[in-house]
């Protein structure tokens, strides 16, 4: 297993999954719990629109691809509170908004060698060095914020007219919130990919609500089966010659059942 590690694509690889396991869990406990788990594939929608419009107008696409979705992020807060009984409503527009105008950038920059392939599916395994740092920079702002900022976006998330009456800025952090995950998801795209980048941030947190018995201890354990997720993912694409983030995908899903068939025998023989 480790042999495949000499390899400097490799990892890169590797690092890349340290730095997405370190911040993308946590995003998604929040994401989970603020009934936000579409909103992380919404805006992995928008970023395509990103994507095509940098490329189409020749400038990099991170960089456009991280100011739609800033964009995005706002309205979408915007949305949140209009249709606030209709959560489905915002990304349902938003996700159509973006797919539609990645579409059109497209096929307007088919001349021009526009090509959302890479960014659909990604490739870890291609991961290029400034993205490495990039990946590791917004792990070690989204840590520091999660230790300065925890105790208010627990009890904002819980309860958003409490966290009112109490005085925090509620609209100004969940619109900050959306920005950071925003970001998140803009820099994970040519990794994971816009249609596969949700599992990352969702799935080990899903799987961590199941077993986890405190708030601290969901966050942890996010933290870890995302590394071990993506890191089985790895080496088992590896071996296979499967699709990186495909493969990620499945091992995720492989023990979100496992650990449902598991909690159900477990009620069962105590039964």
């Amino acid at each position: 297993m480790f042999s495949l590690f000499q390899y400097e694509f490799m990892q890169r690889a590797f690092f890349a999954i340290v730095a997405m396991a370190l911040f993308a869990p946590l995003l998604g406990v929040f994401l989970v719990l603020r009934r936000q788990s579409l909103m992380s594939d919404t805006l992995s929608h928008v970023s395509l629109a990103g994507v095509a419009f940098g490329l189409f107008i020749g400038i990099s696409p991170n960089l456009s691809t991280i100011i739609i979705v800033i964009l995005a992020a706002i309205l979408l807060e915007y949305l949140r509170r209009l249709y606030r009984n209709f959560l489905e409503v915002a990304t349902a527009i938003l996700m159509s908004l973006g797919l539609s105008l990645a579409l059109i950038f497209s096929s307007a920059g088919r001349g021009k060698g526009v090509n959302l392939d890479q960014y659909l599916f990604g490739s870890i395994v291609t991961v290029s060095p400034t993205q490495v740092t990039l990946l590791s920079i917004l792990a070690v702002v989204v840590l520091i914020a999660f230790i300065l900022f925890m105790r208010p976006m627990y009890v904002m998330t819980f309860d958003e007219d409490t966290a009112f009456v109490d005085g925090l800025p509620v609209r100004a952090m969940s619109v900050l919130f959306n920005i950071v995950t925003g970001v998140a998801i803009a820099l994970m795209i040519p990794v994971a990919g816009a249609l596969l980048v949700s599992a990352i941030m969702v799935m080990p947190a899903s799987i961590a609500m199941r077993i986890g018995l405190t708030f601290k201890q969901v966050l942890v354990l996010a933290v870890v089966i995302g590394f071990i997720g993506m890191l089985s993912g790895l080496v088992i694409s590896y071996e296979s010659g499967a699709p990186a983030s495909a493969t990620i995908t499945l091992v995720f899903v492989a023990v979100f059942i496992v650990t449902l068939l598991g909690q159900k025998m477990i009620q069962v023989l105590k039964r």
